[in-house]
């Protein structure tokens, strides 16, 4: 078998006809011509439908099996399958077996492949660099990573609406409830987000709703669930936020809350103090954040929203019952963003396909395409490969591409490997000089 080759790149080679296709000629001596390789079939049956070709003089229409041996056809049983009796054709990469169960016409590929592609594949699936085609990224004109860019980010948002979906369906499709645990997970940022959802999951958004006039009870009920109120305190404010908090908690049978926020190794602006007042501040406001932003058309509207500060007791505090100097602390722009990415957005765009309503999921990609490129370590290994990165949308397609394509090398599903690939193949040899 040669290296490297396998079902899927030679399916991938005989869709897209990356091989020498003059004088082609079935192992039975007839001549081949192909009209159309046929559908990939994801379904039960042959690997391709709908195809057409003409044997000699006479067209044929039907399925296209492909194995890599000829022997596969018996050893996977076809001849005993109903789904493979409108098989016309039967394309492999090596003919190895001249006494077929049934007598199907056959095509070999392995002398009509570009080597240099056969070659640029296997090292791509035996590269552990940051993407398999990194040395050849520069390679693609700008409209094809634009054109690919955007279908990455229209496919991480639809892979990102599968939790989302699930999670409405739970709560009875309540968009506001939705919104206040994904806002909620966002303001932990990586290393709390698990906590401070489960924090916002914990409180009934019927009480976050009956309480958001009353600021001190909101930061209690925040702060009590994050198990922050526990410890004695010497201070006043977080005497009464502890005294809030058990009142609060024993009136409407809060759950406690196992999930422990963190301060290690993190900026003081984003201790889980901090980020807490802040969410307080938000629902403060009001509770019908997901109607507001469902009207909002301006992204500097949405910008303002959450340019927000703490209570004043923070001005001077990081944690509880420890001075410091005097700074008030407002949510700064780029956290802004990181939750409206990562929280709003998403949303958005799974009401409009929900619903559907076109002009919110593209009030959504235009609000990704507006906002600066997000700043983390994936995207700046992208940048040092010279990938241009200019707004939210395409980092997030860059991040998508990453995790859902080149990690798991699924470099025949890519637009950029597949172009990669055809410019390596554009040599195909003939069967006669091979």
């Amino acid at each position: 078998m040669d290296f490297g080759m396998t079902e899927k790149l030679l399916q991938f080679i005989w869709k897209h006809r990356h091989f020498n296709q003059q004088g082609l000629t079935l192992s039975s001596g007839e001549s081949l011509s192909i009209g159309y390789p046929g559908d990939e079939n994801h379904n039960q049956g042959p690997d391709f439908i709908h195809a057409r070709i003409r044997i000699n003089d006479t067209y044929w229409a039907g399925s296209i099996e492909l194995h890599l041996l000829s022997s596969g056809w018996d050893k996977h049983g076809h001849d005993q399958d109903e789904n493979y009796r409108n098989v016309i054709l039967h394309v492999v990469w090596k003919h190895d077996q001249t006494d077929m169960a049934r007598n199907i016409p056959q095509l070999e590929l392995c002398q009509r492949v570009s080597g240099i592609m056969l070659d640029t594949y296997s090292g791509w699936m035996h590269q552990y660099t940051f993407v398999p085609c990194e040395k050849s990224l520069q390679k693609p004109a700008p409209d094809v990573w634009k054109s690919w860019q955007a279908v990455l980010l229209t496919k991480r948002l639809d892979r990102k609406m599968v939790p989302i979906a699930q999670s409405l369906q739970r709560n009875h499709y309540h968009w506001e409830v939705q919104l206040w645990w994904m806002i909620a997970g966002n303001f932990g940022l990586k290393v709390n987000a698990p906590a401070f959802e489960t924090i916002a999951r914990s409180i009934p958004f019927t009480l976050l709703a009956k309480h958001r006039a009353q600021p001190i009870q909101l930061e209690a009920l925040l702060f009590g669930q994050a198990n922050l109120l526990e410890r004695n305190f010497s201070e006043a404010y977080p005497l009464t936020l502890k005294k809030e908090f058990h009142f609060l908690k024993t009136k409407y049978g809060l759950r406690k809350v196992f999930d422990q926020v963190h301060f290690l190794r993190m900026r003081p602006d984003n201790f889980p103090t901090i980020r807490l007042s802040q969410l307080a501040s938000l629902y403060t406001e009001s509770t019908n954040l997901f109607a507001w932003i469902l009207q909002c058309d301006s992204l500097s509207e949405l910008r303002k929203k959450f340019a927000l500060s703490t209570s004043d007791y923070w001005f001077n505090h990081y944690v509880f019952d420890k001075e410091s100097p005097h700074r008030v602390k407002v949510m700064g722009r780029g956290t802004a963003e990181t939750i409206i990415v990562n929280g709003v957005i998403p949303l958005l765009y799974s009401y409009g396909k929900t619903h559907p309503d076109k002009s919110i999921t593209q009030k959504a990609i235009y609000w990704m395409q507006e906002m600066p490129a997000e700043q983390n370590r994936i995207i700046y290994q992208w940048k040092g490969l010279g990938i241009e990165v200019k707004s939210a949308a395409g980092s997030q397609a860059l991040l998508e591409l990453k995790t859902e394509f080149c990690q798991q090398k699924k470099c025949l599903e890519c637009d950029i490997g597949k172009y990669l690939l055809k410019s390596s193949g554009n040599n195909a040899p003939s069967a006669e000089t091979n």
